[in-house]
């Protein structure tokens, strides 16, 4: 089987030069890492999580650029099934095959080697990558209010988590809000799903649902159909900047070590002095069942973070109308200290970030095994090395290099303080028994060992 596609959004007006220095890539390692990411949207609604398998699969994949007077088009060949309609891609397909295209490849080209020289050593230029990702993405609106509600939370949750997700979505939509989330399955597309209903009941034709992913998960957690805005970011770090830079609100719904690292992340940068009159509603939520998952997050957080961390964060258990009434207020008041600090509305310059957030850390069984796990530290910067111990396990569950690197050699060792290690082994043993860490019916092997 073989396809034709057309450019759409940002792609649909290339010059001559663009269109060749695209073509000129196909022999490239971003290439390699192009091929990847379109399979992954192309295998949308698939049953696992794990990017080696999805990969494995479809070995006789190939994609491949065409140069034409008008623009450049994209050829597939052997594509998943699953991506067409009685022989016609799904359209939000399509529109995600040209996102992946402008944000890995294009942007690739376009930004080659004069960033990388700066961003290992200049904060600023990091920012202004992920700003200038976005604004490339025509992701960000100067014009607009604020409205943008990025929502996080596992993609393996279950059925009654999974609509509770879509009925806060649902109240947020009713009142007008935008979504944003890592654009996978579960807590990732039930606020977006509901979100569109309360959209379609107020004759909402502009509703966002934007999306932010990165090429090493993107085969893990596939965009799914409703998002209308898909951001591939380089990283995880980058891709976390980008959420709590375009934010006006954050929803914690029940997850897993990657909305642990999320959470971590957050905390570790709203700790610190220069961002305490930043306004940003924080809320954690989930159904009544969902209740002990909180409890057991926020006796996590106090007991290393604590209390000062724990007061950054509301709890609020089976209430989705009194949850988006929270956020309505909370853009509001955004909106109104943006406008006191001549701060943009679309892009949160003002919140200070350190390096130490911003940073990319390779989740080697080498850097694991290093990380300062120790309670007497600044808390920003205990905050730092959490959220890159959770981030290694996220990599060691579900994506490509760190199974291979499991699979190679072994568990990741984790160590430190003894307490630290006792809370830590509590909180993952919780996720691995709720079914947080694998989709459902997958048999977890722990990717990490704790050692005390």
């Amino acid at each position: 089987m073989q396809v034709h596609l057309n450019p759409l959004g940002a792609m649909d007006l290339l010059s001559q030069l663009e269109v060749e220095r695209l073509k000129n890539n196909t022999e490239s390692e971003a290439f390699a890492l192009f091929r990847n990411c379109c399979l992954a949207v192309l295998n949308v609604g698939s049953h696992t999580d794990s990017s080696a398998e999805i990969y494995e699969q479809y070995k006789d994949f190939s994609v491949n650029l065409l140069s034409r007077e008008r623009g450049i088009k994209i050829e597939l060949t052997n594509p998943p099934v699953s991506a067409f309609v009685d022989g016609q891609i799904i359209k939000g397909i399509h529109e995600h095959l040209f996102a992946v295209l402008r944000d890995i490849l294009f942007y690739h080209t376009r930004r080659a080697a004069d960033v990388k020289a700066l961003e290992l050593n200049d904060p600023r230029q990091l920012t202004h990558t992920v700003f200038d990702i976005l604004r490339n993405a025509r992701a960000i609106d100067a014009t607009c209010v604020p409205s943008m509600i990025v929502c996080w939370g596992g993609h393996s949750i279950n059925e009654t988590e999974y609509d509770y997700t879509k009925e806060v979505g649902y109240q947020l939509g009713l009142r007008g809000l935008d979504i944003c989330t890592g654009c996978g399955p579960g807590a990732m597309k039930g606020p977006m799903k509901g979100a569109t209903i309360g959209h379609n009941k107020q004759r909402i034709r502009s509703g966002r649902y934007l999306g932010l992913t990165e090429p090493s998960i993107i085969a893990a957690e596939p965009p799914n159909p409703i998002v209308n805005e898909l951001v591939i970011l380089p990283d995880i770090e980058k891709r976390l900047e980008a959420f709590v830079r375009v934010a006006h609100g954050i929803i914690v719904f029940p997850g897993g070590a990657g909305t642990a690292e999320e959470l971590l992340y957050l905390l570790g940068i709203m700790l610190k002095k220069t961002n305490a009159e930043q306004q940003l509603p924080i809320i954690l939520t989930g159904p009544r069942q969902s209740e002990a998952y909180f409890n057991e997050i926020a006796r996590f957080i106090e007991n290393t973070l604590g209390q000062e961390a724990l007061q950054l964060v509301d709890i609020i258990i089976d209430d989705p109308a009194g949850v988006a009434r929270k956020l309505k207020q909370g853009c509001a008041e955004v909106r109104q200290y943006r406008k006191s600090v001549g701060d943009a509305y679309h892009f949160n310059w003002t919140l200070d970030i350190d390096p130490q957030f911003q940073l990319p850390f390779v989740p080697n069984h080498h850097n694991m095994a290093a990380l300062n796990l120790h309670l007497e530290q600044d808390k920003a910067k205990l905050a730092a090395n959490l959220r890159r111990a959770f981030s290694g396990i996220v990599a060691g569950n579900v994506k490509d290099e760190g199974i291979r690197a499991i699979r190679q050699h072994g568990p990741f060792q984790l160590s430190g303080e003894p307490v630290l290690m006792q809370m830590m082994d509590t909180l993952l043993q919780a996720f691995v028994d709720q079914g947080r860490m694998k989709l459902p019916g997958t048999t977890y092997e722990p990717c990490y060992r704790i050692l005390r």
